[in-house]
């Protein structure tokens, strides 16, 4: 089982939590005015990179707050987590 530390609550298992999606993903600023194919692009498709990956998550089963973390898609290591407010942090 891993251990995924939120930023309030600090390291729990990882059963508590839910994946959001990709972090850093800007909402439309007219989401109307949008085409077919374009909302789906914004709805379905996603970066899917081999290495670090910037992603949301949910302390569902905690605290119920949202927060970002940095995960290696090959390794599934947590690299880094942090706040909404708070910038990505470098990782290497």
């Amino acid at each position: 089982m891993q251990l995924i530390p939120c930023p309030w609550c600090g390291p729990r298992e990882e059963v508590e939590f839910h994946y959001g999606g990709q972090a850093h993903v800007d909402y439309p600023a007219e989401p109307a005015a949008l085409s077919d194919e374009e909302w789906a692009k914004f709805v379905f498709f996603r970066d899917n990179p081999r290495g670090p990956f910037a992603e949301r998550w949910s302390h569902s089963a905690g605290c119920r707050r949202w927060f970002n973390a940095v995960r290696d898609t090959r390794s599934y290591e947590l690299l880094a987590v942090y706040r909404l407010d708070e910038e990505r942090p470098v990782t290497t």
